[in-house]
């Protein structure tokens, strides 16, 4: 017999969404962000604003989703993966960076928090 068969109705997990989950989901996403670019150095700071980005979490997975205007901040950007995953390992490393350069010029980065150390050595 499992465990979630013997907690108490108001233990039980909700049987759907509501919209005030939602926006719950979506607040901690946004306080999520702010904390994660508080705790980046300038230079980040600077990268990340001349870039569209956001956090965002799916079930116990934090993913960092970095959209660049241009192939130079895409670059830079790329250069800074070791840094960007120093600070999302502050708050899970179950985290991933997706990196989408400028349209048309190829595939979106994605790399795991935890294969940065082999992507370091690469850079």
């Amino acid at each position: 017999m499992s465990k979630i068969n013997q907690l108490p109705p108001d233990d039980l997990p909700p049987n759907g969404v509501t919209k005030e989950d939602g926006m719950l989901h979506l607040e901690l996403e946004q306080s999520i962000g702010r904390c994660f670019y508080l705790a980046c150095d300038r230079i980040t700071q600077a990268l990340l604003s001349n870039c569209q980005w956001y956090l965002t979490k799916k079930d116990t997975m934090i993913m960092l989703v970095i959209d660049c205007p241009d192939i130079v901040s895409y670059w830079h950007i790329v250069s800074n993966i070791p840094q960007l995953g120093n600070r999302l390992e502050r708050f899970t490393n179950n985290a991933k960076i997706r990196v989408y350069p400028p349209f048309g010029k190829g595939d979106p980065l994605e790399i795991s928090v935890n294969e940065i150390s082999a992507y370091r050595d690469w850079l």
